[in-house]
């Protein structure tokens, strides 16, 4: 049997951040628009992003942080997620920079916005896929805000689509790992769901 290290998340020597984001892996990115309320476009990543719920759709990311992106979403009440791509990897890293609040990542970078279709936060161009959302609420978590988006508008490219299904070979998505390290389009295989048996 292999001997395991045990590590407290209440050890000031233990940085459970770091275990958990190499250990909680792939994590999709949410590569997220959004405008202060003086209408400075911030695009951002995050991580911590999933599907909080099915009917109604919500999505969720996590703000580590108190970051411009928090800032503006709970200002405004609107949000773009931007699907994050192969294609757009190296963009994606760069837009985590630490920019001033008053200067946009996409002026910054050369990163093409287009309007979206029931928000005023733009979406990024070249991004397969974009879903437009509403604040629904957010959740304070120590020093992390979880927030979720009331989604009201999908918006897929037609060339990645079979019929109105998002093809994942076609979409290429990106993920984040541990420490700088990023996961890239993963293999996929195909397994039919059991049925219950009675």
């Amino acid at each position: 049997m292999s001997v395991r290290t045990v590590f407290d998340p209440a050890d000031a020597g233990v940085n459970a951040y770091r275990l958990l984001t190499a250990l909680v892996v792939p994590r999709p990115i949410a590569w997220v628009t959004s405008l202060s309320a003086d209408g400075v476009l911030n695009l951002a990543p995050h991580s911590f992003f999933t599907v909080a719920s099915a009917r109604p759709p919500i999505v969720q990311f996590t703000s580590v942080g108190h970051k411009d992106t928090l800032r503006n979403v709970t200002a405004t009440g609107e949000f773009v997620v931007n699907f994050a791509s192969e294609a757009q990897t190296e963009l994606i890293n760069a837009s985590s920079a630490p920019y001033p609040p008053e200067v946009g990542e996409a002026d910054v970078l050369g990163i093409e916005t287009v309007l979206s279709e029931r928000v005023a936060p733009p979406r990024v161009a070249a991004s397969p896929a974009s879903i437009e959302c509403r604040l629904h609420s957010t959740v304070p978590l120590g020093e992390s805000t979880l927030v979720l988006g009331d989604v009201v508008a999908i918006g897929v490219d037609s060339e990645v689509l079979d019929g109105d299904h998002p093809r994942f070979d076609l979409l290429r998505p990106m993920s984040r790992l541990g420490r700088d390290e990023w996961g890239l389009p993963p293999a996929t295989t195909r397994l039919t769901r059991p049925t219950r048996a009675d």
